[in-house]
């Protein structure tokens, strides 16, 4: 790998001002942001997300979620689609049709997770996965519902995943990738080993490990020290990713990397 691939970050100066710069003053031209997620037993990620990118500047944001979840959501969340649920109070298989409008409504769709492990929710999810042309962010146990199909997210263009460094172990098995991934390891040998996957593959992985929060797309790889590993389980950090592909949708890992830093 040469040494221009791998790059760090020190908070609070970001790597490319530029992406910070040109975050449109009008929501109206900051993009159209689909958060898809929740089940019958829980919706907390999803509004937190709603929030922290409402908060960043997103355009348009809506909520997607199993009907079951009507009666309960906040007011906070003003922009809301319920589809139908099942038994089991996650996604419908009849819900699909409404799923895929809603989500080539979006520019960016954010699977934030929070939805169980339900089987009718993991095909729709894949369907969608096939079907949505645009930037699709998958996190949290969104990730394990697709463990199925990872040989196919990892195979599409303009998807990120924002995985612990244990879903990313399953993630390499899954696809049969030649490296084992030790939580022991030093970060310059994960640093190596994103860089020849994510030349390998087209999609942009995020993942956090030895106290680093880092990002790999195509080769390059920017990493930066990082303490609030919790932003990452909640879904904080999904949405800040999310939010900035909006407005960058043409400069993945500049964005990202930028959305990284929260002073």
């Amino acid at each position: 790998m040469d040494s221009s691939d791998w790059r760090q970050q020190k908070s609070p100066t970001p790597l490319f001002p530029d992406i910070e710069w040109n975050k449109p003053e009008q929501r109206s031209r900051a993009g159209k942001l689909a958060i898809i997620g929740g089940n019958k037993l829980g919706f907390i990620a999803v509004a937190e997300s709603y929030s922290v990118s409402h908060e960043l500047g997103a355009g348009q944001i809506r909520a997607i979620l199993p009907d079951v979840l009507k009666k309960s959501l906040p007011p906070t969340i003003t922009d809301t689609l319920y589809i139908a649920s099942n038994i089991s109070g996650g996604f419908s298989r009849e819900a699909l049709p409404e799923l895929l409008a809603a989500a080539a409504w979006a520019d960016v769709c954010l699977l934030i997770g929070d939805t169980g492990r339900n089987s009718e929710t993991a095909m729709a999810f894949e369907q969608l996965l096939t079907t949505y042309h645009g930037h699709l962010v998958i996190t949290r146990d969104a990730v394990d519902l697709l463990r199925a199909v990872s040989p196919q997210i990892v195979s599409r263009e303009k998807t990120t995943l924002i995985v612990s460094f244990a879903q990313l172990q399953k993630l390499f098995q899954n696809v049969y990738y030649p490296k084992i991934l030790s939580f022991s390891m030093q970060l310059m040998q994960l640093v190596d080993i994103l860089h020849k996957f994510t030349i390998t593959y087209p999609v942009t992985i995020v993942t956090f490990h030895q106290n680093q929060l880092i990002v790999a797309h195509e080769g390059k790889i920017i990493t930066q020290e990082y303490d609030e590993p919790m932003l990452i389980w909640r879904g904080v950090t999904a949405a800040r990713v999310a939010s900035y592909l909006l407005w960058n949708p043409t400069k993945p890992l500049e964005a990202i990397t930028t959305s990284f830093i929260t002073s």
